[in-house]
């Protein structure tokens, strides 16, 4: 297992370095307005496509830079340095219906979705959870009826990001009622905007409005949307959940890095428990700081074991779900740690999402150990794929 980067890798790096400093946006991402937040994530998008950094790990026959997944790990890693959006608008397109088009779909499909996405022209959502169907996912009820040529759909799903801005919906349906319920499933390409959707946006506890609930009253949607075959859309839908575990985690990792180091700056100036002296300065807070920063560094050099194996193997492995379930543990372990260097008399820093506020943060901490696939999942993956226990 080679963990060193090559001399063409550091160019590589130094080249992704320069083209970001000198191209990022210069503005703050909006917050609020959700119309303005499309635009923001679809124009930075088009950017990178016309600079031809989209798609840094798309294939180049799908307009893709091609990169390998060592140069696929550096772009993340200087892209998380310099701040960047990590999961924002065309996340779910990039990263999940896109490679899933590229394995499954028609040609007329790819050629028809692939260039919009990798350009920034239409934004995807993912129509997956439902309220009785979130970490067992195969036990959605939102079902299709085949009436000719087309599906209608009649169904709920929730926790849809980006549903209320979005041109298109990569969801799972219900096409066999009475097959085992892995095998009566069916990916589907939906048009947002076909008649009978109905969107209905949810206020979380941080006050903000990333997710929505998407209703579904006898929709119609093309036959020739099924990507894969009929009835066999978990298989799909698994290739989908593999490419969210690879490198584009990265990002996530190396502004973890950074508020710890943010925090150890903070804990210099901040007083402590006993009101007397620097936080940085209190036995058990130093200790934490210094253990967040060792696990940082941990879970980073897991990050490079796994990428190693898999640019030998040549697929992602089940050590996605260690990153993974590591990775939300100790996020929600930093963020409560903010909150005890900050103390009591610090509610000024408990401003949401504005620069110098932690709550926001630490609030959606607690949203990732469910996003992507819960911990209990992850823990359930690991038990069987990585330490071989029964079921």
């Amino acid at each position: 297992m080679d963990l060193t980067f090559s001399d063409a890798d550091r160019e590589f790096r130094d080249e992704v370095r320069t083209w970001l400093a000198e191209n990022k946006p210069r503005e703050q991402r909006p917050i609020h307005d959700r119309v303005a937040m499309r635009e923001y994530d679809t124009s930075w998008q088009r950017k990178q496509a016309e600079d031809g950094w989209a798609g840094i790990s798309w294939p180049k026959e799908y307009g893709g830079r091609g990169a390998s997944l060592i140069q696929a790990l550096i772009w993340y890693e200087e892209y998380g340095a310099q701040g960047l959006p990590g999961i924002d608008a065309n996340f779910v397109g990039l990263s999940h219906a896109g490679p899933t088009l590229m394995a499954n779909a028609s040609a007329e499909h790819k050629s028809f979705h692939l260039p919009k996405i990798l350009g920034g022209d239409v934004v995807w959502c993912q129509g997956f959870s439902e309220p009785d169907a979130g970490s067992d996912l195969a036990s959605l009820q939102t079902r299709a009826e085949v009436d000719g040529d087309q599906l209608v759909v009649t169904g709920q799903k929730i926790w849809t990001s980006f549903a209320d801005v979005a041109d298109w919906q990569e969801l799972l349906v219900r096409t066999d009622r009475d097959a085992p319920k892995h095998k009566g499933i069916s990916w589907v390409i939906c048009d947002m905007k076909s008649p009978g959707i109905d969107i209905r946006v949810i206020e979380t506890m941080d006050g903000e409005h990333e997710f929505c609930e998407v209703f579904y009253n006898e929709v119609r949607i093309p036959l020739t949307n099924v990507v894969g075959q009929v009835n066999d859309g978990w298989r799909v839908a698994m290739s989908t959940l593999s490419f969210e575990r690879g490198t584009a985690f990265t990002v996530n990792q190396v502004r973890l890095a950074k508020v710890v180091e943010d925090l150890i700056e903070l804990a210099r100036t901040r007083p402590g428990p006993d009101g007397r002296r620097p936080a940085i300065h209190d036995e058990e807070l130093a200790r934490r700081l210094s253990q967040a920063r060792a696990e940082v560094a941990a879970m980073r050099a897991m990050t490079y074991a796994g990428i190693s194996r898999s640019e030998r193997q040549g697929t992602p492995g089940p050590e996605g779900s260690m990153i993974k379930l590591y990775y939300s543990d100790l996020a929600q372990r930093i963020y409560r740690l903010a909150f005890d260097i900050i103390g009591d008399d610090g509610i000024h820093f408990l401003s949401r999402w504005l620069p110098g506020g932690w709550s926001g943060s630490y609030l959606y901490s607690h949203a990732i150990s469910i996003g992507g696939g819960t911990s209990e999942v992850q823990r359930n993956i690991i038990g069987d794929r990585v330490l071989g226990l029964p079921r």
